[in-house]
């Protein structure tokens, strides 16, 4: 490579003491990569009369061959370097939809700032789904709930500690306590996730624990809908706390529940396989978030 630059430096410019100058080289420097490359090449690139260097036909021949050669290693060596600090790169991201309506969103937009040439592929998937893409190595990282997270091809890092919240329509009889306690909803109509969902499961168990059978108005398949619903005075419901972030708190208000319904957030990649630079970068983009969240009391 030192060959071709100094050829191409010497073409351009029309003679070594030029050429050496652009190089930051010595003149007898330049002449021997000359020299070595064109013993390479096999041809004679430059006739030689009196201490003086002529090229011949086949160096400009040659010498256009040079120059594409020598802008694909500028362009690799630019790629290179974007790659390495994170700036250009593909990501497929699974998380379960309630992540994607809410700190995914603050954490890729703040993600884009820094990494503007970088795409990112968000998919809204369930727990179930989400597993199978980790397992299978279907995307770079996914965000999800560690509710009956079976084993499965990944590692999971959890990121914070949540616990379920009810929320009721403003006006609701039980809206002025802090806490409820789970036989106290009894009587109501709810609002639930669709079957399937882990945190669907642990609320059925723990109902059927305390032998209260809930009343189902309506299932949806997002926690945006839910939320949106019990807005209109359509029910109560039972939701991760990062949901509150989509709450209108003049509509709606939330409230602890006891027993407590615990559970962690998590960060999965698949085993076996690091993380990119730029994937890093967008996992540090989350942990952002999550801290916010945990500043604002949201998570622990």
């Amino acid at each position: 490579m030192r060959e071709l630059k100094a050829f191409d430096a010497y073409m351009r410019l029309g003679g070594v003491k030029l050429a050496a100058e652009q190089l930051d080289t010595s003149q007898p420097m330049v002449s021997r990569l000359l020299a070595s490359l064109e013993k390479a090449a096999g041809f004679e690139l430059f006739q030689r009369k009196r201490n003086r260097l002529s090229p011949t036909p086949e160096a400009f021949r040659f010498h256009q061959s040079v120059v594409r050669q020598l802008a694909e290693m500028r362009s690799l060596e630019l790629e290179a370097n974007a790659i390495a600090s994170g700036q250009i790169g593909h990501l497929v991201i699974a998380a379960q939809p309630v992540f994607c309506d809410t700190f995914l969103l603050d954490a890729l937009a703040a993600f884009r700032k820094k990494h503007p040439q970088a795409t990112v592929q968000i998919a809204d998937v369930g727990m179930a789904e989400m597993l199978r893409m980790i397992s299978e190595q279907h995307c770079d990282l996914a965000f999800g709930i560690t509710l009956n997270a079976e084993a499965f091809g990944g590692d999971a890092r959890v990121l914070a500690h949540c616990a379920a919240q009810c929320i009721l329509p403003k006006g609701h009889p039980l809206g002025d306590v802090e806490e409820i306690p789970l036989p106290r909803l009894r009587k109501e109509m709810f609002i639930d996730l669709a079957q399937g969902s882990p945190l669907r499961r642990r609320i059925d168990h723990m109902m059927e624990t305390i032998q209260v059978h809930r009343t189902i108005a309506a299932e949806l398949r997002t926690i945006h809908g839910i939320v949106r619903l019990v807005e209109r005075g359509e029910g109560v419901a039972i939701v991760d706390p990062v949901a509150c972030q989509l709450i209108d708190p003049d509509k709606v208000s939330s409230h602890r529940l006891v027993p407590a319904i615990t559970w962690d957030i998590a960060q999965f990649t698949p085993r076996d396989r690091p993380l990119s630079t730029v994937g890093q970068a967008f996992a540090a983009a989350v942990a952002e978030e999550i801290d916010s969240l945990k500043s604002a009391g949201v998570v622990s």
